[in-house]
């Protein structure tokens, strides 16, 4: 089975997020990707099949687990489909049966993912110490996504934290992470964020696209404009640029392939 480890929401190599792409030709029963996802250990395998033509099917696995979308796998995939094939759009279809729109702009890939509401909520004093946090401005939360998030006031104060993981897991259930995000003090970016995630797959992700899916709403509606500049303030960073439509969001990245080989089956 062809494998290959691509970096992805940077142009450098071993920065950004490292996803494995597993292009099979057959199909493989749930347990073999878990445990092919599992002995990779990145936080994020990707697993294609083509339907037909531009058409995949991709499914994403954590070391942990199975998860329906995840936005730098996703980018990962194309990148290897685009330098792989000639072809200039692709179509992924997951297991929900969403359909990922992927499109090449010169230097960048473009993905057209969905947009899910978030809605209030009431975040435990406990999962706010375990994280480090004395003062929040906002929470919510994403039911489709199973992800708290939480906005504080500096950017300074969300790169320092150092939050208890195993505390944190024991804080709270039924989630699969959180989310704290800050505005932007410079003129770079307008918003910086980190997602923090030990119960569904590591304890920090470093550069995450699956949550542009209610983060750049959330953005767009606190900040008047649709066209954002998201930094993730992880130890690799990375960053992207997002925009809002009507109905879905817009994800604009680039990724480095790092590795390329077979994995034994």
């Amino acid at each position: 089975m062809k494998t290959y480890f691509v970096d992805s929401f940077t142009n450098q190599k071993f920065k950004g997020n490292p996803a494995a792409v597993c292009i099979a030709e057959n199909d493989l029963d749930p347990a073999t990707m878990q445990s092919v996802a599992t002995e990779i250990g990145f936080s994020e395998t990707a697993f294609l099949k083509n339907l037909s033509g531009d058409t995949y099917s991709i499914r994403f696995f954590t070391p942990k687990k199975e998860i329906p979308l995840c936005g730098h796998a996703t980018l990962a995939s194309s990148k290897i489909i685009f330098d792989t094939t000639d072809l200039a759009q692709i179509t992924f279809l997951n297991s929900e049966n969403v359909e990922l729109k992927i499109r090449k702009s010169e230097s960048k890939i473009v993905m057209q993912f969905p947009v899910y509401d978030t809605e209030e909520i009431q975040v435990p004093q406990p999962v706010l110490d375990t994280l480090g946090i004395n003062e929040m401005l906002n929470a919510r939360y994403s039911p489709k996504n199973k992800i708290i998030l939480i906005e504080i006031k500096d950017t300074a104060l969300l790169a320092n934290l150092q939050p208890d993981f195993q505390a944190l897991l024991q804080s709270y259930s039924g989630i699969n992470g959180v989310l704290v995000t800050a505005q932007a003090n410079d003129s770079k970016f307008d918003f910086h964020y980190r997602y923090f995630w030990p119960w569904a797959g590591t304890n920090e992700d470093p550069v995450t696209g699956g949550v542009q899916t209610f983060l750049t709403k959330y953005w767009a509606m606190k900040l008047g404009k649709n066209r954002l500049s998201a930094f993730q303030a992880s130890a690799r960073t990375g960053m992207m640029t997002t925009e809002l439509l009507e109905g879905s969001v817009l994800i604009f990245g680039e990724a480095v392939t790092v590795f390329e080989g077979e994995f034994k089956r």
